[in-house]
């Protein structure tokens, strides 16, 4: 499987379509991968297991979401109508 992964990676280009978000607008897109990315990094320390797969949420949130929102001090402050769930 982290074969898999990796090769994944090494031929990433662009964020695939996912059809849970079909509209133009993918802003739910860009905070979902967000989130997932900081859910499977979080996981992986839990099992002190390598956090490779987690590159891909990293790399598709940050192929989708403004740079703006990527670079800034806190992801919240500048997607300020999406919170971290609780």
């Amino acid at each position: 499987m982290a074969e898999d992964i990796k090769t994944k990676l090494e031929r990433y280009k662009t964020a695939p379509f996912d059809s849970r978000f079909p509209n133009q607008n993918q802003t739910r897109n860009c905070w979902q991968n967000y989130l997932d990315f900081h859910r499977c990094e979080k996981a992986m320390a839990a099992k002190g297991a390598d956090a490779t797969p987690c590159q891909w949420y990293y790399r598709v949130y940050k192929s989708l979401c403004p740079t703006a929102w990527v670079s800034g001090v806190s992801f919240v402050t500048f997607c300020p109508r999406r919170h971290p769930p609780a």
